[in-house]
C-alpha cells in the first residue's frame, strides 16, 4: 500500500509541537510497516528528517503558509500528486485534509483552541480554521486526538461521532531525563549562576506568557531567580512584555541534548497555558525529573495527574504560590513526576497509530 504522509510541519531546526509530533511517530511507524511505501509530502525544500528505504519524498511548490495557500496545496496540488503516486491512504498530523479526493484520510485533530479563544489567531488564519476544520472532522475516514478533553470537544463542537474518533497520548522523548547534582550546578554556574525556571513552547496568546512573567515578577521580588524563556513567536506582535522581564532571558529555540540539559537544571518548569490538546512540555519536565507548574484547565490534568502543582491560569496569586511550592518540595514533585511520566511513551503511541491505519489496509 502507498501511504501519503503530510510533511510540512518536518523542518529542520523549526520543529515545535505538531512538528514534533509528526516527527515521533513517522520515523516509527515507517519501522512498524515496512512492507508498505511512505510517499512524504513537503510543501519546501527542506533537509530530510527521516530516512528509510520504504520513503520517497516528494516537494509539492508553493509552500502552504497562507489560507489561500493552504486551499491551494490541499484541495488542488495534492489530489494531483495522489493519482500521480497512486497513493491509497492519507494520514495528516495537523488534520488538514483533501476535499478534493475520494481516497481513504486520517487526520489528527490536536485542539480546537481556536472555537473557544479566537481573539488569539490572526484573524486570516481564524477564519481559515473555522470554516474547514469541521469540514475536515466530518471528511475524515478517522479521527486521532491526543486527549479524552479534544475528543469530547471535537465531538460537541462538530457533531462527529465518538466511535470515529481514536485518542493516542503523546510521548516524550528519551533525552529527557533526570541528571545528577552535580551537573545541573555545573551547568547552572556556566548559563545562569543561579536557579531559574523554565517555559518551553512556542509565544503564542494562549501560553500565558504575560501572566507567567507577572507572577514570577512578585515571586522573586528577592531577586534570587531568572526566568529562562525557550521558543519564538509564532505570529509576531501577540504579547505586551513591558515592564515583566526583570531577570527574563529569551534565548530562542533549543532542540535535542541541549534542550535536555537547560531543563533538567532547571529549578521548575512553568506550563500555565490556558488551553492545551495535550501539553508536551508538562511530559518533559515530568521525565526529567523537575517540578512542574500546571494549568488547570482542558488537557492538562490528563497529563499532570496528581504529579504536578496545579493553579488557575488567570489568577496571579495562584500561579505565584505555585511556584513557592515548587522550590519549597523539590523532590516530592521530581519523585511523583518521574512515575508519571512512565505512563507515555512515543513507542506506544506509534504502535496505536499503527493499528488505526491497519484498519483501512
Amino acid at each position: 500500500m502507498n501511504i501519503g504522509i503530510n510533511a510540512r510541519h518536518l523542518i529542520k531546526d523549526r520543529l515545535e509541537g505538531i512538528g514534533w509530533y509528526s516527527f515521533e511517530i513517522l520515523k516509527r511507524l515507517i519501522k512498524l510497516m515496512p512492507s508498505h511505501q511512505f510517499i512524504f509530502f513537503y510543501d519546501r525544500k527542506t533537509p530530510f528528517l527521516i530516512s528509510g528505504e520504504n520513503i520517497s519524498n516528494i516537494i509539492l511548490s508553493p509552500p502552504a503558509r497562507h489560507p489561500v495557500l493552504f486551499k491551494f496545496w490541499f484541495n488542488f496540488l495534492l489530489p494531483k500528486a495522489f493519482k500521480r503516486y497512486q497513493i491509497d491512504l492519507f494520514f495528516s498530523s495537523d488534520g488538514f485534509l483533501s476535499l478534493n479526493s475520494d481516497i481513504q484520510q486520517v487526520g489528527v485533530i490536536h485542539d480546537l483552541n481556536f472555537e473557544h479563544y479566537p481573539e488569539d489567531l490572526p484573524k486570516n488564519i481564524l477564519k481559515y480554521y473555522k470554516k474547514y476544520m469541521p469540514l475536515f472532522a466530518q471528511k475524515a475516514n478517522k479521527v486521532i486526538t491526543v486527549s479524552n478533553y479534544s475528543k469530547n470537544d471535537i465531538v460537541n463542537k462538530y457533531k462527529v461521532n465518538s466511535e470515529k474518533i481514536k485518542v493516542i497520548y503523546n510521548g516524550g522523548n528519551d533525552i529527557f531525563k533526570p541528571i545528577k547534582e552535580e551537573k545541573i550546578r555545573n551547568f547552572q554556574n556556566n548559563n545562569t549562576n543561579r536557579p531559574y525556571f523554565i517555559y518551553v513552547g512556542s509565544l503564542h496568546k494562549r501560553k500565558n506568557i504575560e501572566r507567567m512573567l507577572k507572577a514570577f515578577q512578585a515571586f522573586n521580588n528577592e531577586d534570587k531567580w531568572d526566568f529562562i524563556i525557550i521558543g519564538t513567536d509564532m505570529w509576531k506582535g501577540q504579547l505586551d512584555l513591558d515592564g515583566i522581564l526583570n531577570n527574563v532571558k529569551f534565548i530562542g529555540r533549543k532542540s535535542g541534548n541541549e534542550l535536555a540539559m537547560w531543563i533538567a537544571s532547571s529549578s521548575a518548569l512553568v506550563y500555565i497555558s490556558y488551553f492545551e490538546g495535550f501539553g508536551l512540555p508538562i511530559l518533559e519536565g515530568m521525565m526529567s525529573g523537575v517540578p512542574v507548574i500546571s494549568g488547570n484547565l482542558t488537557s492538562l490534568p490528563e497529563v499532570g495527574g496528581k504529579a504536578v502543582i496545579y493553579v488557575d491560569p488567570f489568577n496571579l496569586d495562584s500561579i505565584n504560590k505555585g511556584m513557592q511550592e515548587a522550590t519549597s518540595n523539590y523532590q516530592k514533585y521530581r519523585d511523583l513526576g518521574l512515575k508519571q511520566a512512565t505512563l507515555f511513551s512515543w513507542d506506544k503511541s506509534a504502535l496505536e497509530v499503527k493499528r488505526v491505519l491497519n484498519n483501512f489496509i
